[in-house]
């Protein structure tokens, strides 16, 4: 009977280096949020007394219950979802149809067209807060905001968000859309589908993975969303989840492990939007690589 051998591969030296540094960087990576959970863990009567750096006497979760009754985390986040999901459909239903409209026809000012939205992520959101604060002020809503206004009001911040995340959006699907065989809206123009009927019914379905990812990224920013809802909204009720953390502060003195709890359940939502669209986040990301 004989057996058969299998040499080895020896592993080489850079192969080690290798893993050795996407360790350190992950371990780096997470280090912050193991470090946010083991303070949050301790009273910070403990932490006072003996330091940060220290083995723990006591490890519980009431830090994390009382950030969650104390900053009323249930209404901020009502108020989050009231304004991430308007955002989200609309920045993908209005990039979809620029990105199908320059990906499908051809015409001169295309490709600018296409930079005029793209244009838009390139401008930092600090130089136009102060013209576009005062223009928020101007613009009376009666009867369609609680505030009267454009300004202090969930509508002006899913507006906002559109406005900066439609050009990111278009552009990733424009070039998606390019990956799809033309003779499919050929075709369909051949049978006297209208324009409308090709966008939403022949090119829109097979965009689905492209959908799922920008509506993963789209979801994860305009719920850490902070800067625009810190200008835009001067009525603390009306603030998002990320800002009821101002609600663990206070005016002569701040518990920083209530905070780091309160930061933690914060977090939740997106580490669930993340994982439940996982798959077509990473399909998304990759299809239209293979494709063409």
């Amino acid at each position: 009977m004989s057996t058969v051998t299998v040499a080895r591969t020896p592993v080489r030296p850079a192969r080690i280096l290798l893993h050795l540094f996407l360790a350190g960087a992950a371990l780096a990576w997470l280090a912050p949020l193991l470090w946010a959970v083991y303070a949050a863990m301790r009273p910070y009567g403990e932490t006072s007394e003996k330091g940060y750096v220290s083995w723990p006497d006591t490890l519980n979760f009431d830090n994390f219950t009382n950030a969650y009754q104390q900053s009323d985390m249930t209404h901020y986040f009502v108020n989050t979802l009231i304004i991430a999901v308007p955002a989200v459909l609309l920045t993908l239903f209005l990039s979809s149809m620029v990105a199908f409209y320059v990906s499908r026809f051809d015409f001169r000012l295309n490709l600018a067209l296409l930079l005029v939205f793209t244009a838009g992520n390139l401008l930092p959101q600090q130089v136009i807060i102060t013209p576009l604060y005062r223009l928020y002020l101007l613009i009376d809503l009666p009867g369609i905001t609680m505030s009267g206004k454009l300004y202090d009001s969930a509508l002006g911040l899913v507006l906002i968000h559109v406005a900066f995340q439609s050009g990111f959006c278009a552009f990733v699907l424009s070039n998606y859309m390019r990956t799809l065989p033309h003779e499919l809206t050929e075709a369909a123009l051949v049978d006297g589908a209208s324009v409308w009927r090709m966008y939403w019914q022949i090119v829109l379905p097979l965009c689905r993975p492209a959908m799922a990812a920008l509506a993963t990224l789209l979801s994860i920013w305009i719920y850490n969303d902070f800067f625009w809802a810190l200008v835009l909204i001067s009525t603390g009720e009306n603030m998002p989840i990320t800002s009821a953390l101002n609600n663990l502060t206070g005016t002569y003195f701040t518990d920083p492990n209530l905070v780091a709890a309160g930061a933690l359940l914060t977090a939740i939502p997106t580490l669930i939007v993340y994982f439940v669209l996982q798959r077509q986040f990473v399909s998304g990301l990759t299809l239209g690589a293979n494709k063409g």
